[in-house]
């Protein structure tokens, strides 16, 4: 019954992580579908061979390259220069894209300066690139500071060509925006702008030495004046989590100011309003001409806060009043209409100068209280490009006498104007730079005879506009558990309101959770000047539009709050909705209910490598059970027994546990890092049965792999009690010798490697003969403290019944189940050392054979393997008769204190896991040496 259960348990885990897998990848069609163009150059590269030796030891092994335009621009350098970095696996060709688009933009035709430039006193950019040859950097830390070395001197040897106090302005993408912010403090690094860079949260945990380097950027973001921009492609990017691109909080300057730091989500940078995925983020079109124009304009700031002025500017997300809005006095009214109370101001077709004054209505509940005046401007033509300002209109506030003060404004930004029926946004193409509606937010206190003042002064072509006063947000106060087991359904009120604010404190808004909308229409929906449109702010970053009348389904989901990030944003949910207020297309509720395929899809990219150090936990605990069977039994089950037996003895206390347990407020980094949350605690019995069922699973496939080595090794027979019992003499001498290479030339995750293969091959080939258990004989394998003393008392010893064939046959079965249980143990470690293993392999690939491979070379790591698996050295390890009695030298605690590691610290910090095996497993050596 127990072994059906396993086999069953084994194939829903396959199942279920096919299925997570699956909705993982349609998030990106369904949550945040990517609309971009395609982007197209002419390029070239050249060489930097100045760059040389006596610059940096490294250059054997990386390069320098510098951009050129072919046919727009010269090949000498003399403008502004601007170092690319490329990220994991990335190529130094990635640059091509921004540094085509920012000669494109400087320079109208080839060699010939844009209008807008000249006199400006702008240069053109000098694009560089470092080549590090696909380095694999997100999985080591040691290649992170190669890399790291090799740029700061490239960008010392960079500088060294042009005028002295030329700064240099620096782009990351990917892992090299780690490598970016690494360069500082440096006194010419102006700006750094970075794509799809994780910030705050390694992609891959498996290297303590990334940990130092994230700790001691964290303190160079948090305080170092140099402006920082980084850009997140959302859900869109399935290679980082994004919610690890946004920049961490800030601290206060000496002067009393804070640095500029900004994240941007690509869902929410004015006209691109897509999201993008990994390596899309330098090519796309709608993101690198904004990043190319910014650092163009960065060129002639001359302050930090200037910078962050100019980046504010070109790449705008809508949660900041641009710097550049201009509030002009005017008492210049000229042609003018008043309109009714709470009458909107529409109008269409405007060719001439007019102002429309609205009367100030009180607030009905509190006079006292501000009311929101909002106004939509559309556009004629392709005039309004970013920045936006002017647009054309100016508010004011005006009284009886016609003294009018500028009104300013609390948001002023694009927002999407999609077309009726298209998709938003649309594929491979997107939204163009011109596209977009302006949208003028103020507050206004009530004052007798006040009214607005709309002026369009004539400076820009207006197709249309309308504006006027919104009602109070709609606050829902439901239970977070509400949409999980039902529609929660949102009354608007008035159909005729220009902006609908809805607000949801208690919902749930985490990254592993996804809702839908749906409204409901009280009628059909006809030509509009403006559709429908549904606005999602999440996060002070992080926004998101859904066109409501577009039949795709409208997913909410955020990157504010995630697994293993610290954030204050984990309840409340914000929606607005935008309309015309013209009742043809009047919404009148929305529905908003979980999404479960999309929620899903959630969770399989955040906890994917959790899994697997909950598997080496699990594989903690069966180990655990066997040593307990051996100590009972004097003889270790099979691995398939100990699996079942911990299934059927212990899964139901685990779960139960791990629901338990995922309920208390554990510090972000520990367990599943969501403190706590009730909603969320179903997560950790799932992830149990998971990881457990792949245990078992990955056993079925050890043993089938074993099986054609097995059948060969028939072929030569060496006998299994040789291979087992057999002492050799030069044991310590191999064993140095393997020392020895792993300090001087491998890493040593090529011995674990190598220790695995060579345990995988011993128990393959020596499968031994089952134990008959009514054949062996009981002896006492040792001697109690009381009975030595009993014996040396009486000066006699004891004499040990003869050792029988039966008996012999038990030790050899116990011998080779002990070794499985290890080998299992190794195989559910092997995935954690794996990727350095790979960094290896590439280094020697594209590096050379004989380029030294630094920060791995520490033996003490793979020490107790060596010796185990080994069986000249002839150690018990899972169960020993010496040493037994002392409860410290059992491996019972020892396998519980790796299983805590696993469950608690491994999800966060990988790389702890193996380093509590191996020191648990050496600690048992250790005892077995001292009590042998």
């Amino acid at each position: 019954m127990s072994t059906r259960l396993v086999h069953a348990l084994g194939l829903v885990s396959l199942v279920v992580a096919a299925i997570l897998y699956y909705a993982g990848i349609d998030t990106v069609q369904t949550i945040s579908p990517q609309g971009c163009r395609m982007s197209w150059m002419s390029p070239s590269y050249v060489l930097q061979t100045g760059f040389d030796r006596s610059w940096s030891p490294l250059a054997g092994r990386y390069s320098l390259w510098l951009y050129r335009e072919v046919g727009w621009e010269g090949n000498e350098p003399d403008g502004v220069p601007v170092v690319f970095i490329p990220g994991n696996a990335g190529s130094s060709h990635q640059v091509r894209s921004i540094a085509s688009s920012a000669a494109r933009q400087f320079y109208h035709q080839p060699y010939d300066i844009s209008p807008e430039f000249r006199g400006r006193h702008l240069k053109h950019l000098d694009f560089y690139a470092v080549e590090f040859n696909e380095d694999l950097s997100a999985f080591h830390g040691t290649t992170l500071d190669l890399q790291t070395s090799y740029t700061s001197r490239a960008v010392d040897y960079i500088l060294s060509r042009y005028p002295a106090g030329t700064t240099v302005i620096i782009m990351g993408h990917s892992m090299g925006g780690i490598v970016a912010t690494s360069l500082l403090p440096h006194p010419n690094i102006s700006a750094i702008i970075t794509m799809s860079t994780p910030h705050s949260l390694p992609p891959a945990r498996f290297d303590r030495h990334i940990e130092r380097i994230y700790a001691r950027n964290r303190r160079t973001l948090i305080s170092n004046p140099t402006p920082i921009l980084s850009l997140c492609g959302g859900a869109t990017d399935l290679m980082i989590p994004s919610e690890s691109c946004v920049l961490p909080p800030l601290n206060v300057n000496e002067d009393g100011g804070e640095p500029f730091r900004r994240t941007v989500f690509t869902s929410s940078l004015e006209a691109a309003w897509t999201g993008v995925d990994h390596r899309g983020m330098v090519w796309c079109h709608q993101v690198r001409w904004r990043v190319a124009r910014a650092a163009l304009e960065i060129g002639g700031g001359s302050s930090p806060s200037e910078r962050g002025i100019i980046l504010d500017s070109w790449i705008p997300d809508g949660h900041i009043v641009p710097s550049g809005y201009s509030i002009i006095p005017s008492n210049n009214i000229g042609p003018s209409s008043i309109l009714q109370p709470d009458q909107h101001l529409v109008v269409k077709n405007i060719l001439e100068p007019h102002t429309w004054f609205l009367p100030i209505i009180p607030n009905k509940q509190d006079p006292s209280r501000k009311r929101k005046f909002v106004l939509y401007v559309s556009k004629a033509n392709s005039e309004l490009t970013l920045p936006m300002l002017p647009f054309g209109t100016v508010v004011h506030t005006c009284h009886a006498h016609r003294s009018c003060v500028p009104l300013v404004p609390t948001t002023l930004k694009i927002i999407p104007n999609p077309s009726q029926g298209a998709l938003f946004p649309l594929p491979d193409q997107g939204i163009s730079e011109n596209e977009g509606v302006v949208f003028f937010e103020a507050e206004v206190s009530f004052e007798e005879d006040a009214q607005i003042a709309v002026t369009l002064d004539g400076s820009k072509k207006i197709a249309w506009l309308f504006g006027g006063f919104i009602p109070e947000p709609v606050i829902k106060d439901v239970s977070s558990l509400a949409p999980f087991l039902s529609s929660v359904l949102v009354d608007l009120g008035r159909s005729s309101s220009l902006k609908h604010s809805i607000y949801l404190p208690r919902l749930l808004s985490h990254t592993l959770v996804v809702y839908r909308v749906v409204p409901q229409y009280a009628s059909h929906c006809t030509e509009l000047m403006f559709l429908p449109l549904l606005e999602h702010a999440s996060h002070p970053s992080e926004t998101h539009y859904h066109p409501l009348t577009l039949a795709r389904k409208k997913l909410l989901h955020t990157h504010g709050s995630a697994p293993y990030i610290d954030s204050p944003y984990t309840h409340g949910l914000n929606l607005t909705i935008y309309t015309d207020g013209e009742g043809s297309c009047a919404i009148s509720r929305i529905g908003i209910t979980v999404d479960w395929w999309a929620t899903i899809g959630r969770w399989g990219g955040r906890y994917g490598a959790p899994v697997a150090t909950w598997a080496v936990g699990v594989v903690a605990l069966t180990l655990y059970e066997a040593a307990r069977a051996g100590r009972a039994s004097g003889t270790v089950p099979r691995v398939s027994d100990t699996i079942s037996t911990l299934v059927r003895t212990r899964m139901v206390g685990l779960l139960v546990a791990s629901c338990c347990i995922s309920i208390l407020p554990l510090p972000v980094h520990v367990w599943l890092g969501n403190r706590g949350e009730p909603l969320l605690v179903p997560l950790a019995p799932l992830m149990l049965l998971i990881a457990t069922g792949l245990v078992s699973v990955s056993w079925w496939l050890v043993l089938l792999l074993q099986l054609p080595l097995y059948y060969v090794s028939r072929l030569f027979p060496s006998g299994p009690e040789r291979i087992i019992s057999s002492k050799r003499p030069n044991a310590l001498i191999s064993l140095g010798l393997v020392c020895l290479l792993i300090f001087v030339l491998v890493p040593w995750q090529v011995g674990f490697l190598g220790c695995w293969t060579f345990l995988f091959y011993t128990c393959a080939s020596h499968n031994p003969p089952q134990a008959d258990p009514s054949s062996t004989v009981a002896i006492p394998l040792i001697k109690t403290s009381e009975e030595r003393s009993r014996n040396r008392d009486q000066g006699s010893i004891t004499p040990s019944p003869p050792v029988t064939a039966g008996i012999r046959v038990s030790h050899v079965v116990s011998s080779h189940n002990e070794r499985e249980h290890l080998l299992l143990l190794m195989t559910w470690l092997l995935p954690l050392v794996a990727p350095i293993l790979a960094v290896w392999v590439r280094t020697l690939l594209t590096a050379g054979y004989t380029t030294p491979f630094d920060g791995d070379h520490n033996f003490l790591h793979v020490l107790p393997f060596l010796v185990l698996v080994d069986p000249g050295w002839g150690f018990s390890w899972l169960w020993s008769p010496t040493g037994g009695q002392l409860w410290y030298s059992k491996l019972e605690w020892r396998m519980l204190l790796l299983a805590g590691t696993a469950f608690f610290l491994g999800p966060r910090e990988a790389y702890l896991v193996f380093e509590v095996a191996s020191a648990v497993l050496g600690l048992g050596l250790l005892f077995s040496a001292v009590w042998r």
